[in-house]
């Protein structure tokens, strides 16, 4: 459960780890004519499958001054129209998050300076978590495949309501409380070694294995925040979803 901040650092740092789709020096290939707008990382990769909200990231050697110039630069191919918006993580970081999702089972074409690199989507896997019905109800391809009993947010730590998309896995996991502001000795407090855990945001909710709660799933909210499975459920989860899958909370 990381804070906001150590959250966003791991978005930027991951970012920059997965550079694709860059001409090598003296390639001949078409690049901007600034140094400060050249293009130095698109993700995702090529090749790469992912989930259908997943977003594309591209990165700048140096912070940009004309964004709105930039973002025009960036074009994307797809099975059908699309649209959606732009979000500068930093001054030369933008991420380009489509309205609703791309198109699953697709391949997907983003270009900007002659340079192009095409990704792949999965099937189509929504969550959908319901605090008051204590449920996580999965569904592929607008079909639903399984409805498991779930504890979500007890009063004080709600998990919030929204549309996410999948961060990251992590097949063990570490869940301390001091990384929300809990100490460990506070009654609240908690350090726990966890399993199959799906982050959903940076601020420290995931979908996530808890034996712990399995009592308590599918008939009331316990957790601090997080979105509590049976370990085969959480397990299944784990082993369906992509990053980028979306998970909506509903109240």
């Amino acid at each position: 459960m990381g804070a906001m901040l150590r959250g966003l650092v791991a978005l930027m740092v991951a970012a920059a780890a997965v550079t694709v789709g860059v001409p090598a020096v003296g390639s001949g290939a078409a690049t901007s004519s600034s140094v400060d707008s050249r293009v130095v990382m698109v993700r995702p990769g090529p090749g790469q499958v992912v989930g259908v909200a997943h977003p594309v990231l591209v990165g700048f050697a140096m912070p940009v001054d004309d964004r709105t110039a930039a973002e025009r630069r960036i074009t994307f191919g797809a099975s059908q129209p699309l649209t959606g918006r732009f979000t500068w993580v930093n001054d030369s970081l933008v991420e380009f998050n489509p309205d609703g999702s791309w198109p699953a089972h697709s391949t997907i074409t983003v270009r900007i300076d002659g340079m192009k690199t095409d990704f792949t989507t999965g099937a189509a896997v929504v969550g959908i978590a319901d605090i008051s019905a204590h449920t996580f109800t999965v569904s592929i391809d607008d079909q639903v495949v399984r409805e498991m009993p779930a504890s979500l947010g007890k009063p004080g730590f709600g998990t919030p309501v929204g549309t996410f998309t999948v961060l990251e896995k992590q097949r063990n996991v570490v869940f301390d409380s001091r990384t929300i502001g809990i100490p460990l000795d506070d009654p609240e407090g908690y350090l726990i070694n966890g399993e199959y855990g799906v982050r959903v945001t940076w601020g420290g909710v995931y979908v996530h294995s808890a034996p712990w709660s399995v009592a308590s799933q599918g008939s009331a909210n316990v957790s601090h925040g997080c979105i509590n499975l049976s370990p085969e459920n959480a397990e299944w989860y784990f082993n369906t979803v992509q990053v980028g899958d979306p998970v909506i909370v509903r109240s």
